[in-house]
């Protein structure tokens, strides 16, 4: 399982150079978003790390040594999967249980008729690629950049749509973040705070996004929003499970993906070692200061992960993309809010 992990790559000096200097824009990316002003607005490092690294893939690129190339794909792949599995360590099964058969039930409708009406919508409808219209459904439906990025190896998607994806989830996240507490306010919803924190962690796009718009309101309703939301990152593990599956079925047929799709027969193994960790956790045999290490440590492999991904964005392959992922994902980011919002004020009488 290691080999699956840990590439040959991995062990070359020169790859290892690549790592380290993605590490060292990781580095960065760590400080910046822990600066008052950044912080202030939840801007989480893995956001920092992907706009550093496009920064530094638009402007510098050419001058990296070619041999360190590979540390850098070995950033934005192998340590992305290995990043990916050691998210779980966030979660256990009485997490899960604590919101109650209502919470459940709203994340699961929420993450499946999100996912499943953003991919039919943007590859009928917008026309994009279906990678893409995935990788955008995937961001707004489960848990955002960590979902971007758990999908991206599983769809195969090419650096700059991951980029893009990942670019939607910072415009409509953050205008959600913002919007959400304000109509509470206004008591426009009718909502109490518990049904306002399912609606938060049911909808919200990142977790930094749901823990602002909780504690906007109550610790309470934070906390509500917090554990709801981590539900949704466990359901990451079965939705990747399920698109593997799809995929490795019903593979792209046009000339571009004919040869990526002929090796999408891999299952996506690291989404059932992330339900491993989850389950590691909830058995409470590993102490919580070694917990807290892993998941500090794990955000520094994201952020990793993202700098790398946008070390290999190129802008100008992004143009030809367009404005149809953020359309698909405005669209995505209406429903969540109003179907998420019918949701959290019904799930609850209909799960009594």
């Amino acid at each position: 399982m290691i080999q699956k992990i840990i590439s040959p790559d991995f062990y070359s000096t020169k790859a290892f150079n690549g790592i380290l200097f993605v590490a060292l824009f990781a580095s960065a990316a760590s400080q910046i978003s822990s600066l008052h002003m950044i912080r202030s607005i939840n801007i989480s490092p893995l956001i920092v790390g992907i706009v550093l690294g496009m920064l530094y893939g638009n402007t510098l690129r050419q001058n990296l040594p070619e041999q360190w190339v590979s540390g850098i794909l070995f950033s934005s792949g192998r340590l992305l999967r290995a990043a990916v599995v050691l998210y779980g360590f966030r979660l256990t099964l009485q997490d899960i249980t604590s919101v109650g058969l209502s919470g459940i039930m709203a994340d699961v409708f929420i993450v499946s008729s999100t996912f499943i009406g953003g991919t039919v919508l943007g590859t009928k409808v917008l026309k994009m690629p279906r990678r893409l219209a995935m990788l955008t459904a995937a961001g707004s439906s489960v848990c955002g950049a960590a979902a971007i990025l758990g999908t991206e190896p599983v769809v195969r998607a090419k650096a700059h749509e991951s980029s893009i994806a990942v670019g939607t989830v910072v415009v409509y996240g953050t205008i959600a973040m913002l919007l959400y507490p304000l109509l509470y306010k206004s008591g426009l919803l009718n909502l109490t705070e518990q049904s306002y924190g399912i609606w938060v962690g049911s909808t919200m796009h990142e977790v930094a996004h749901a823990v602002a718009a909780g504690n906007a309101i109550s610790p309470e309703a934070g906390n509500v929003a917090v554990i709801v939301k981590m539900l949704r990152v466990v359901l990451l593990a079965p939705l990747l499970i399920a698109v593997g599956l799809w995929l490795a079925k019903f593979p792209e047929k046009n000339a571009e993906t004919e040869e990526t799709s002929s090796k999408r027969k891999g299952f996506p193994v690291f989404a059932l070692l992330f339900v491993l960790c989850v389950f590691i956790n909830s058995l409470g045999i590993i102490p919580e200061n070694v917990v807290h290490f892993i998941n500090s440590s794990d955000i520094f492999l994201l952020t990793m992960a993202m700098c790398a991904l946008g070390m290999e964005t190129n802008l100008e392959k992004a143009k030809v993309v367009g404005p149809k992922p953020f359309i698909l994902a405005g669209i995505l980011a209406i429903w969540l809010m109003g179907a998420g919002l019918l949701v959290a004020k019904y799930m609850p009488g209909l799960c009594s």
